[in-house]
């Protein structure tokens, strides 16, 4: 199965206690970038345009520590730049598994191999590697060859060790859909634990800016690419709600839940999400009450959210509507592997 259960249920138990509260809004995953350097120049990723004197900042444990204990979210993704850049990530992740907290430590996969001495296997930490496509796809996208291979090799010698392992592959509008539908097929034959997908968005700072998805463009082609999965041809093991993949494809309609996946970084809380570039809270308090959240999302009329459909902002919102009673039996099925 794609999402383990010990994960679904604790999920689940934070999304009811929040309702009972009567709380509106609320964090469901926490994006905590330890800093921002990268040992790639991906087209489709402005990390690395910061300044030079961002890019040589990291957060401290004590930093990244403090951040989840003040966003509460159950669950924790480590993006970049590249986490295993930092000099304290073992320490890092060490201290998530210790609060029980379920992280998702996001990695080109160039240092990960060389790195799995610095972590312990736990029902708590799954590596999620980035590949773009099979071979010839995926090291176009990070613009340098041998990357691929060099992921795949790392998956299976962090499979070998008993590490959970997911991957995380961003579609582009030049996607070729049976392609993909290869390279799902790959995917599954490596024997990983799950794999996330979503489309690409324009993030405001990177460089190549032609090859970003329209939302109808969007719908059309996940239509295509998952048609297979869709007619039950293919079982494709998804990390992913599959109410989220049924909004990709335009079955759902959904708005974005911005504030159900904050950004935490060297420069603070970002607002309103990691992909729009304007500024940033110190407190996580002050993102939740200052922030004007009827000016995003594709129902506020703002231009820069109008075509987005990424995970960060609909995966939240298909997670409140699996809660719904109609939608419970789909979203069980999923985890139970149906």
């Amino acid at each position: 199965m794609a999402v383990q259960l010990q994960q679904a249920l604790a999920v689940g138990q934070y999304l009811i206690a929040q309702r009972l509260k009567g709380r509106k809004r609320f964090p469901l995953v926490l994006m905590l970038e330890p800093l921002f350097r990268c040992n790639l120049a991906c087209s489709g990723c402005g990390k690395i345009q910061h300044p030079a004197e961002i890019l040589k900042r990291n957060l401290t444990p004590e930093e990244c520590f403090a951040a989840v204990e003040e966003c509460g979210a159950p669950v924790v993704a480590i993006p970049g730049g590249e986490p295993l850049l930092h000099p304290q990530i073992d320490e890092i992740v060490k201290g998530l598994c210790d609060r029980k907290k379920f992280i998702y430590l996001c990695t080109n996969a160039i240092l990960l191999e060389k790195s799995l001495d610095k972590f312990q296997p736990s029902p708590y930490l799954t590596f999620s590697v980035h590949l773009d496509g099979l071979r010839e796809q995926h090291d176009k996208c990070v613009d340098r060859k041998g990357v691929f291979d060099t992921a795949v090799r790392a998956i299976k010698t962090a499979k070998s060790k008993r590490f959970r392992v997911t991957t995380n592959t961003t579609v582009f509008k030049d996607a070729d859909p049976k392609q993909m539908q290869e390279f799902f097929d790959f995917l599954e034959s490596l024997g990983i634990d799950g794999m996330m997908i979503s489309p690409g968005y324009s993030y405001e700072w990177a460089p190549d800016q032609e090859h970003f998805l329209a939302r109808e463009q969007t719908k059309a082609l996940f239509r295509e690419i998952l048609a297979p999965w869709k007619s039950g041809k293919k079982r494709w093991n998804f990390n992913c709600n599959p109410l989220f993949l049924d909004f990709l494809i335009g079955e759902k309609d959904y708005e974005c839940t911005p504030w159900g996946s904050p950004s935490y970084s060297v420069l603070g809380w970002q607002k309103p999400c990691y992909l729009l570039n304007e500024g940033h809270y110190k407190t996580f308090t002050e993102l939740l009450e200052q922030t004007n959240w009827e000016n995003y999302g594709r129902a506020s009329g703002n231009p820069k959210c109008a075509d987005c459909m990424m995970h960060c902002g609909y995966e939240p919102t298909a997670a409140m509507d699996a809660m719904k009673l109609e939608n419970m039996g789909r979203a069980i099925s999923s985890v139970l592997g149906g």
